[in-house]
């Protein structure tokens, strides 16, 4: 799947957003624009914003300035609005935030049980699907600390999807995990992406980038530096000095 084609109705919409740690200046007017079953991917060097950018869109931190729309719902100060978003979005982290003394399939459950109100069974049914489909349905049972990170990564995925999230968000969900477990991670963001979810993904993996981004952006120093389409990005990977800012050629060089 190169590039696959995503509807034309825009889902998430961030005009002007700023966003400031004390006087830290972390987002400086970002303005982006994803539409329904894009995958978008953010790279760039550390400390550019790219991970409080995409936390600002389910306010796990709450921007200062300019506009987040989701699935036409404005994100404001409102409580219902924060909820009725968060409602919609999935997240994964660097680290699994796995709840160690609740065995995986209680940790998937747990969510729609006690926020969609849905009965155990049909949670616990959802819950074995979905760790059939991240390829791992054998450690229903297990505590997180008896898996591998790749393992735990794959269920945090799955907890993720439980929800039934309309859009997902991932922050470097392979930085924390050793070389050979990668792979299986991100295997299963591809079979997620080619089965139509809306996704922002913060990561350096180009090949992961390569085969299902619809777009690639680039941070630096907390805003867009450059945008590249995924042919474009293809032509950067074999031959970074084709990318169009200096900034992005150098970030380039560097990861490939």
């Amino acid at each position: 799947m190169e590039g696959r084609p995503a509807t034309t109705e825009d889902i998430i919409i961030c005009r002007d957003v700023h966003k400031w740690f004390g006087d830290f200046h972390v987002l400086r007017g970002v303005n982006m624009t994803v539409k329904r079953g894009e995958v978008v991917v953010i790279c760039g060097p550390s400390g550019s914003g790219k991970s409080t950018f995409i936390r600002t869109i389910n306010r796990l931190e709450e921007h200062q300035k300019g506009d987040i729309i989701v699935d036409g719902i404005e994100l404001t100060n409102d409580i219902r609005n924060i909820h009725a978003i968060r409602e919609e979005i999935g997240m994964v982290f660097q680290q699994f935030n796995l709840f160690p003394h609740l065995k995986v399939i209680d940790n998937i459950t747990l969510a729609p049980i006690w926020v969609r109100k849905w009965p155990k069974d049909k949670a616990e049914k959802i819950a074995i699907e979905l760790l059939e489909r991240v390829g791992i349905p054998e450690q229903a049972d297990k505590y997180p600390g008896q898996l591998s990170g790749g393992q735990q990564q794959r269920v945090a995925i799955a907890r993720a999807l439980a929800m039934q999230p309309k859009i997902m968000l991932f922050d470097e969900p392979t930085s924390a995990l050793d070389p050979e477990m990668i792979k299986e991670v991100l295997d299963v963001m591809i079979e997620l992406a080619q089965s139509g979810m809306t996704m922002i993904v913060v990561t350096h993996e180009m090949g992961f980038a390569r085969e299902v981004a619809n777009r690639v952006f680039f941070f630096d120093e907390g805003n867009i530096v450059e945008e590249l389409t995924a042919e474009e990005l293809k032509i950067a990977i074999e031959d970074p000095n084709q990318a169009k800012e200096e900034r992005t050629r150098l970030f380039l060089s560097q990861i490939l």
